[in-house]
């Protein structure tokens, strides 16, 4: 098992999956950086960096790239925008990627958890989803999303999803980092 305290959670601190993966992350020990923006309101305000102008730019693509890669269309192009530059963050600092939502027919994954994802895949990461409809994780193979009970085997991952959280969801985060890490230290 690895050493939870040689590992470092990348998120957002969003509500939802993203607060969970960090409450977990700091019950084992395990560091955390949370990206975030001016504007941007998080749940979780624990080890926060907010990226700067040019910071956000790194993660700057097409919105035409990404309806074209996710397959649908954004109405509010500009204000997504912010939110797909911080993932970039987020995903090109965790070496894993764990997310938490629904695989969709076609392979993509609902909301800007898919971006994530498709970023995951385009970067050539591990990266696993709990999908909250199946009630079980998937592993992408390169081709399809394959069940799996996957475990953080790099000293960098991310953690990222919906703000919809199930307690199925929660409970999957919970045993993840479990699988990975063994019991929570005692307080």
């Amino acid at each position: 098992m690895r050493n939870p305290r040689e590992c470092t959670l990348y998120s957002g601190g969003l509500r939802g999956a993203e607060a969970e993966f960090g409450r977990n992350a700091e019950e084992w020990g395990v560091n955390e950086v949370n990206f975030s923006y001016k504007g941007h309101k998080m749940d979780r305000v624990k080890d926060v960096h907010v990226l700067s102008e040019d910071e956000l730019k790194q993660g700057d693509v097409s919105m035409a790239i990404v309806s074209s890669r996710m397959g649908r269309t954004y109405a509010e192009a500009e204000k997504i925008r912010r939110v797909i530059q911080c993932i970039f963050h987020i995903v090109n600092k965790g070496h894993q990627v764990f997310a938490v939502g629904w695989i969709q027919p076609d392979g993509t994954v609902k909301g800007g958890t898919g971006w994530a994802v498709e970023l995951a895949k385009f970067f050539n990461r591990p990266v696993s989803v709990f999908d909250q409809e199946k009630n079980r994780w998937f592993t992408w193979d390169g081709r399809d999303w394959i069940p799996d009970e996957p475990v953080i085997k790099h000293d960098t991952f991310a953690g990222t999803g919906t703000r919809y959280l199930t307690e199925e969801g929660k409970a999957a985060i919970r045993e993840l980092f479990r699988r990975s890490f063994g019991e929570p230290p005692a307080s």
